[in-house]
């Protein structure tokens, strides 16, 4: 059972995968976005080549916990992206997923040109990590 997370913004999408057991959270592309139609065909090749099981999708909620045009924007996607696929998708709260990747690749001497083509997928990754860990204690 292989695992999908994505980082969805408005200019890419961050795209990590799991191993065949669900344990580990790998970066594995960014998509750079063009229209929804566009995006949604790309994921769907990604899902069909790793044979995904199951999608999380990161959820912008606003640091007081209410939810903004960000969240809503992702809600949309999700619901595109489960009318094109048939795979619903989970919502795993992402709240400082891109700081915390932005200072993980900070403290590993990442240039700041590499990082900018690396932080959605690192941000994918740390969203999927966060809800597998929470998976294996379920």
């Amino acid at each position: 059972m292989k695992v999908l997370g994505l980082d969805v913004g408005d200019k890419k999408i961050g795209v990590a995968l799991s191993d065949e057991l669900g344990f580990m959270a790998h970066g594995l592309t960014v998509i750079n976005r063009k229209n929804l139609k566009e995006d949604l065909r790309e994921l769907k090749k990604i899902i069909d080549l790793h044979n995904v099981t199951e999608v999380v999708i990161g959820y912008p909620r606003n640091m007081n916990g209410t939810t903004g045009p960000r969240a809503l924007m992702v809600e949309r996607f999700a619901e595109a992206f489960y009318q094109f696929t048939g795979i619903k998708p989970v919502f795993w709260d992402e709240r400082l997923s891109t700081v915390e990747a932005e200072k993980l690749l900070i403290s590993g001497d990442v240039s700041r040109q590499k990082r900018k083509k690396v932080i959605d997928k690192m941000a994918a990754t740390l969203i999927l990590s966060g809800y597998l860990n929470y998976k294996s204690k379920t």
